[in-house]
């Protein structure tokens, strides 16, 4: 007979309890923990696709231990090998997640046909649709090959099997929160079925050398759905970004074994599936205006890629007590420090004005060397002045006025440089021991008075 254990588990971290509590200790997130039921099989028993009898291994010194170059599938999506570190890792477990209907299940879709076409044998489980509804999707994308299986199923045992006889290359599950172990009595897209579904998958990958991409759900605040143990046990972590309004979709890599981190891949949304975007500053400053004031473009770096985006401002009068901070595509409260910085450091009073930031194109920015274009287009605003439109202006402000190094200022130049930038406004720390592109005016600056004088000049 079997045992049943009531547990409560939270949502958020996994934090376990043998009773309900209001306030996870974990996390300290209020209302997340959730009722557990598991059912411990007879001693003895074990499930049709368990692990067989694990076999001892013995500690090796590391200096004994050979090691390999890892190979690589590389896809016909140049960019997407790169959010991967140079392509597929056979083995790898790959979690892919956004917001509902950015693309997830296109992009993979669109892949699996790639790999199907170059031979590989491809699986695609679908667990929201039926294999029609795929089918028609793949039509609209043009994914057609008798190497590219769609199999529709939500039960893990039924979808172990069908992987041991089709015996694919790569498998695709979209998504984990439908996939359900049939020894575990919780809900599709509980915390313990999440966990134990993907434990299962990651041994299959691990095993038999198959490369998995899982696509998850995310909460309303952007998060992967489920435990966060989940994006611990696998071995990347792509996040799918974007807004409905625009037709680009931005896939960033914010974990990754096998690559850097913080690589992004930048496709279009097309009624054909979604292609991919090689010069994304042009893209971003394609529509900016000539001449206005609030406008600046800084260079910043994405992973190993500079991309050169424009940072809008509007200041303007408050009819408030307290004035308006609002902020899109950066930090609010890093909007809050500069005009600070502004108010005390050059003596620009803004206590009674109204400041919108915004990054235009919707990205989403965090590194500190935009600090500069941020208080510049800002600067820009209050005075109703209009920086020059050749000027790329890229600099970290410190709380005393300074303006600090940044990294990879030259392959930031060389960026603005290519898309007919006349001038870079830069630290005065980054200049020297690299060579300037052809073309373009380095100029250094060490504190903001010294950068607006040479961004205002009038």
């Amino acid at each position: 007979m079997a045992k049943k254990k009531t547990k409560f588990m939270c949502q958020s971290c996994g934090y376990e309890s043998a009773k309900w509590m209001g306030k996870c200790p974990g996390c300290g997130d209020w209302n997340t923990m959730v009722e557990e039921v598991e059912v411990a099989a007879p001693k003895g028993t074990r499930g049709a696709f368990q692990h067989s009898a694990t076999v001892a291994q013995k500690a090796t010194p590391i200096n004994s231990i050979e090691t390999q170059q890892e190979p690589r599938v590389e896809t016909e999506m140049g960019e997407l090998n790169r959010v991967l570190g140079g392509g597929i890792v056979p083995g790898s477990l790959v979690l892919i997640g956004g917001d509902p209907g950015i693309g997830k299940s296109t992009l993979l879709l669109q892949v699996s046909a790639m790999l199907a076409n170059s031979g590989s044998r491809v699986l695609y489980i679908s667990g929201e649709e039926s294999i029609r509804q795929t089918k028609l999707r793949a039509e609209r994308l043009d994914a057609s090959s008798s190497e590219l299986f769609i199999y529709a199923e939500t039960n893990l045992e039924l979808i172990h099997h069908t992987i041991e006889e089709v015996s694919p290359d790569f498998v695709i599950v979209d998504s984990i929160q439908t996939v359900h172990h049939p020894e575990v009595t919780s809900a599709p897209g509980s915390v313990t079925q999440v966990r134990e579904s993907t434990a299962e998958l990651m041994r299959i990958a691990k095993t038999k050398n198959i490369a998995i991409f899982l696509v998850g759900h995310v909460t309303k605040e952007g998060q992967i759905a489920g435990p966060r143990i989940l994006e611990h046990m696998v071995d990347t972590v792509l996040y799918f970004e974007g807004e409905r309004h625009h037709t680009y979709r931005i896939l960033r890599s914010v974990k990754n074994r096998f690559g850097s981190t913080n690589e992004i891949a930048i496709f279009e949304m097309l009624q054909s599936g979604l292609k991919e975007v090689l010069n994304p500053s042009e893209l971003f400053l394609q529509e900016r205006s000539s001449g206005a004031a609030g406008s600046t473009v800084v260079a910043s770096m994405e992973g190993t890629r500079p991309i050169l985006v424009e940072i809008q401002a509007l200041v303007t009068p408050s009819s408030f007590n307290y004035p308006k901070r609002m902020a899109t595509g950066i930090d609010q409260n890093r909007v809050s420090l500069l005009m600070a910085v502004l108010e005390k450091r050059v003596g620009m009073l803004l206590q009674a004005q109204d400041a919108y930031i915004k990054v235009a194109g919707g990205v989403k920015l965090d590194e500190p060397a935009i600090d500069l274009a941020v208080l510049a287009s800002i600067v820009s605003s209050f005075r109703d002045t209009a920086p020059n439109v050749y000027d790329c202006i890229v600099g970290e402000v410190g709380l005393t006025g300074e303006i600090r190094r940044v990294s990879r200022i030259e392959q930031r130049v060389q960026e603005a440089a290519k898309l007919g930038f006349k001038r870079a406004i830069v630290p005065a720390s980054n200049l020297g021991g690299w060579d300037y592109p052809e073309g373009i005016r380095v100029v250094g600056v060490e504190n903001v008075n010294d950068a607006l004088r040479e961004i205002f000049p009038q």
